[in-house]
């Protein structure tokens, strides 16, 4: 059911409209404010799916109303009832977010016109949020145990705000799982996710890398050349490792996060980015900077939420949802008729000690699914799942 709300200091106005609103749809529910400040009170505490409000009104007129909605609940739709000496201001409103105007007194049809359109975007705009809050197959998070859960509400929490991450955990654990769904609950999701492997990179071209280069700044720099943090720009960086930075780039990083600017190699001029920083490492980074490998200011700027992914062996009561997500997965991949597992081979997997986490799970279910019987045994665990 529809909620609409009308604010109108003309009782006369507000009963035309309620009317002409009901009768259109018995399933409209409609409430009625007589002043601004009254509806901003409703507003802030109830959910509406439209506001019809009029401009000129005692304690707080029309364009106060709808300026601190936008700031508050910006998908609510409001449409200004002006009358004939409001007409510029209504216009005006457009600019600051309204949905549209109707005039005094109310047109049937382009009143009804104007709350079905209204009534539409929010439904889209609902859906936009419903759709966006779905991550994609690729990067699911499987498990249901405490600490998955734990994060996972974390995740629900931060996604949305440019909050810098810090996450630690063993290899093979999902790090990297946990930086993709940040990105893709986050309002940045349709700007891109650039990922780097800090330790995958020779030490000597991690600046260029990361912030670019001129040409002729070091041997074989042939042409300028942008950086992960420009290519970012709007979206997510995630610096996987970064516990191997060398210290001469996490200076530059540091300065990265200070001033929203980067400098390629090379170069004397700035470049400003507006990128979210994620970061991930196997590494305990307080024994690092103890050991002077790992700045403590870098530290405390990544760190502003810390998430710890569990090692597997810390979560053993999600191991057998990981083996049907993971034998559903593999049996497609690899075009094979889908195997089930017996208990006792799900139980022989769940007291395994799995050094390698998840990546070794994930290559252990693999090798059953093709060496094993129709349905997995215990034998076949004993068999094949041996180091």
């Amino acid at each position: 059911m529809s909620k609409i709300l009308i604010i109108e200091d003309e009782a006369a106005i507000r009963r035309v409209l309620k009317k002409i609103i009901s009768e259109e749809n018995e399933g409209y529910q409609v409430e009625e404010a007589a002043d601004g400040l009254l509806g901003l009170e409703m507003i802030l505490n109830n959910d509406y799916d439209l506001v019809l409000c009029d401009i000129k009104m005692p304690k707080m007129d029309g364009v106060e109303v709808l300026d601190k909605v936008k700031k508050v609940k910006p998908e609510i739709p409001i449409v200004m009832i002006s009358g004939h000496g409001d007409l510029d201001t209504a216009v005006n409103t457009m600019r600051l977010g309204a949905f549209d105007y109707i005039s005094k007194p109310p047109d049937l049809n382009r009143l009804l016109n104007t709350v079905r359109n209204a009534l539409d975007k929010k439904g889209l705009i609902v859906e936009n949020k419903r759709l966006k809050k779905k991550v994609s197959k690729n990067y699911e998070m499987i498990g249901e145990s405490p600490q998955i859960s734990h994060i996972k509400e974390i995740i629900e929490k931060v996604s949305t705000t440019d909050a810098r991450v810090l996450i630690t955990g063993p290899n093979g654990t999902g790090k990297e799982l946990v930086a993709h769904w940040l990105h893709e609950k986050s309002d940045r999701s349709k700007a891109p996710m650039i990922e780097v492997n800090c330790a995958a990179i020779p030490s000597e071209l991690i600046e260029s890398e990361l912030f670019g280069h001129v040409k002729g700044s070091f041997t074989g720099a042939n042409k300028d050349r942008a950086g992960k943090f420009e290519a970012a720009t709007g979206g997510t960086i995630f610096l996987d490792e970064i516990g191997d930075m060398s210290l001469s780039a996490q200076a530059k990083v540091l300065r990265a996060l200070q001033e929203n600017k980067i400098s390629r190699v090379g170069s004397d001029s700035d470049i400003k980015v507006n990128v979210r920083v994620v970061a991930a490492t196997n590494k305990d980074l307080k024994k690092e900077i103890e050991a002077g490998r790992f700045r403590e200011d870098l530290y405390h700027r990544l760190a502003v939420i810390l998430i710890k992914v569990p090692a597997l062996n810390d979560r053993r009561d999600d191991i057998p949802l990981l083996v049907d997500f993971f034998s559903s997965k593999i049996a497609k991949e690899q075009g094979i008729p889908l195997k089930t597992f017996s208990k006792n081979a799900l139980k022989k997997l769940q007291v395994y000690d799995w050094t390698g986490n998840i990546r070794e799970l994930r290559n252990v279910i693999e090798r059953l699914i093709i060496l094993g019987e129709n349905e997995v045994s215990e034998n076949d665990v004993k068999l094949f799942a041996s180091k």
